[in-house]
């Protein structure tokens, strides 16, 4: 159904990584002249070592073993006397490592010896993708006075048992690498090719290494990555929407309802399902209280019963929970939802959680690309950090295969945002269950977590950090409701940051009090800030109007926003103050009218977005347009005919040029091990590029102006 993410791809997180981790002992220390007379491997899969998956092997050398090999690892002529030969056990142990990422301590010697039994065997010899806990030791511990095996194993509190075995030295390996991770994450090493770009910064280590005899141990990642062609992908499901393919409106039928009546409804209205639900006047048509009966299931009430199943109330034949996806989750998560679930029927939901529309697999034949999702519903169903971190992993490959398909970055954003809402949305329920596990039980009261920033406007790119809030039903600031979410968003902070999206710099996080709060809190907080504040007290408050609700009881999150849009009508004080308190936005010319660079690139979200979607904020909150989108408060804006049409459609399109820029330099910055920033090389843009990437910065000029025309 899905395509792997592929082991050798470079933005595979470290976390979830699979791996194998090796070790040999040899006749001796020179590369170049020693022999194999023992190999071993253990596998790491998602990052976590898997028990009982090794393999070892003892080999018989073309030569002696010196006596003082055999007084290191303990092996004579005599053990190895009955082994078979290093071309007898190379195809079981290249079969072991199966294309994985290869993994040990200072490996270079490791991977000297290997290639030169195999040109004396008359084997094939491929380098695989590697890694070397010795040079990520270095990387994430510069101090240590000794990087051998046994100095870093203890640096790090890791017992190493039957040393100078090659299995167990490649366990010490294994674990030496896992518990790095978290080290490396710190220095913001976190993906495969980050890791193997870094290795390379260390010059005098891989040059002794070199002169050593050594096999260098780390690749280019651009070259790593070669052989690894972009995914051919079918562009509609990602860039469309449920709402855009689903039958509405949504058809009921009671539960006490006879299932002949429901036959005869399905066949006059050409539909192959009907939602269960009681029946009584203006009722909230919810999710959690519907189910579903289907053709499939008549047919199977008329196998089991006959022709008294017609007779009998469709509540009988009706399947429950129904298993539902929001309007305004894009199409490959339904297909991966029905995948995954073995259904050909979904309910859609709106903000509130009621069935507003129905999706069938009929509805989504013609997207024909069951077969070639990448993501599917993999992040809604992972089971824990590893799993998150490998299906987010994903979208990086995801966005390089829809821009080779044209698809526009403004799209793309749509979809990584999603994601983002997603990947949220898990850790949370992660987080409730850690909760339950440390002995802290449920949630006291209904919440939500909602995403802010970036994420809420659907403009998310590849380059990103967490901006999250926490809505609870009931509770005072630093009570115990309050405690056990501030417990609760902690776990959600530490979660999303280990699956790839870092803590926020800024503090925008529901762990951190004045990001979560009870309705009444809110409110009082929303008050504040719009009747008394200063500049001071309205830092990153502008980023709450952007907030989305990705979780918990419906429409908690969203009724605060839609309030503080309200109760910011027509307040031009709070709006003018809101437009100070964001600052200004960088010049992206310098004073001869050159593209202003540093080091050759230019950092387009503080020259370019950020006073588009500065402006369009401030003034949809002024005017009440109550959009989340920078480019629907735009239009929302110059709907209202105040003027400036011209220059905010000018804005609109800078703003698709500033995202196709940024977008297409991080795909390219995250293939080569490179971490995503809002940094362009200008070098690299075609002419093409280079003219729109003039034009968005000129009409960026106007932002100022046009903001301070705008607010009256």
């Amino acid at each position: 159904m899905e395509q792997p993410t592929g082991e050798g791809s470079g933005a595979t997180p470290l976390i979830a990584l699979d791996a194998v981790a090796i070790d040999i002992e040899t006749t001796g220390l020179d590369p170049r002249r020693a022999s194999l007379v023992e190999i071993a491997a253990v596998r790491l899969v998602g990052g976590r070592l898997e028990t009982g998956a090794s393999l070892r092997r003892r080999v018989r050398p073309p030569v002696p073993i010196p006596a003082a090999a055999t007084r290191i690892h303990g092996i004579d002529d005599a053990a190895v006397s009955a082994a078979p030969p290093f071309a007898e056990v190379w195809p079981e142990f290249s079969a072991f490592i199966d294309g994985r990422v290869v993994i040990g301590h200072a490996l270079g010697f490791d991977l000297a010896v290997l290639a030169r039994e195999c040109e004396r065997a008359g084997l094939v010899w491929k380098l695989p993708r590697t890694l070397d806990t010795r040079l990520l030791a270095e990387l994430a511990a510069a101090d240590l006075p000794d990087y051998s095996l046994d100095g870093v194993a203890a640096s790090l509190g890791i017992d190493v048992t039957d040393r100078h075995s090659a299995l167990g030295d490649a366990l010490a390996a294994a674990r030496i690498f896992i518990a790095l991770l978290p080290k490396l994450r710190e220095r913001g090493i976190r993906t495969l090719a980050e890791a193997e770009r870094a290795c390379r910064t260390l010059g005098s280590v891989l040059d002794a290494q070199h002169k050593a005899g050594w096999v260098e141990a780390v690749r280019a990642p651009g070259a790593a990555d070669q052989g690894e062609s972009r995914p051919r992908i079918d562009s509609y499901p990602y860039i469309h929407r449920v709402r855009e393919v689903m039958s509405a409106p949504a058809r009921f039928i009671a539960p006490e309802e006879k299932v002949g009546a429901a036959l005869d409804r399905m066949s006059r209205e050409r539909i192959s399902s009907l939602f269960v639900l009681p029946s009584a006047p203006d009722a909230p048509r919810r999710s959690d209280a519907a189910g579903i009966i289907t053709e499939r299931d008549v047919l199977r009430g008329l196998a089991a019963h006959g022709a008294e199943a017609l007779a009998l109330p469709v509540d009988r034949f009706a399947s429950r929970p129904l298993a539902c996806v929001p309007a305004d989750a894009f199409a490959h998560v339904a297909i991966g939802r029905m995948n995954r679930l073995k259904i050909r029927h979904l309910g859609v939901t709106d903000e509130q959680g009621e069935v507003i529309g129905a999706l069938s697999a009929r509805d989504l034949l013609r997207l024909r690309a069951e077969g070639g999702l990448l993501l599917g519903d993999e992040i809604g169903q992972s089971a824990d950090v590893s799993a998150l971190a490998r299906a987010w992993a994903k979208l990086p490959r995801i966005a390089a295969g829809l821009i080779a398909e044209g698809i526009a970055a403004r799209d793309i954003a749509a979809l990584i945002s999603r994601g983002v809402g997603a990947l949220t949305r898990r850790a949370a329920e992660l987080a409730e269950r850690r909760m339950a596990d440390a002995g802290r039980g449920g949630p006291p009261c209904p919440y939500a977590v909602a995403v802010l920033g970036s994420a809420g406007r659907e403009e998310s790119l590849l380059a990103m950090d967490q901006d999250n809030a926490l809505v609870f039903s009931s509770g005072e600031p630093d009570g115990p409701e309050d405690r056990w979410f501030g417990a609760l968003a902690a776990h959600v902070a530490d979660i999303l940051d280990a699956s790839g999206v870092p803590y926020c710099k800024g503090g925008v996080m529901a762990k951190n009090p004045q990001w979560r709060g009870s309705v009444a809190t809110w409110h009082g907080r929303i008050e504040h800030w719009i009747s008394r504040s200063s500049p001071d007290d309205l830092l990153s408050v502008d980023i709450f109007f952007d907030l989305r609700q990705v979780s918990g009881e419906a429409g908690l999150a969203t009724g605060i926003w839609r309030t503080a849009f309200d109760m910011a009508r027509g307040e031009a004080a709070f709006a003018k103050l809101l437009a100070e308190s964001a600052g200004a936005r960088e010049a992206g010319f310098t004073w001869l009218g050159r593209i202003k660079t540093e080091n050759g690139r230019i950092d387009l979200k503080k020259a370019g977005l950020f006073g588009i979607v500065s402006m369009a904020r401030v003034l949809a909150i002024r005017h009440h347009v109550v959009e989340r989108s920078t480019l629907r408060r735009l239009a929302g804006i110059e709907a209202l005919g105040r003027g400036g049409e011209a220059d905010l459609d000018a804005l609109a399109d800078a703003q698709q040029s500033f995202l196709d820029l940024i977008l297409g330099q991080q795909v390219e910055d995250i293939e080569h091990g490179r971490p995503a920033t809002n940094l362009v090389a200008v070098a690299r843009l075609s002419r093409r590029d280079r003219n729109r990437l003039r034009a968005g910065l000129k009409a960026v000029e106007s932002v100022e102006e046009l903001t301070r025309d705008l607010l009256p």
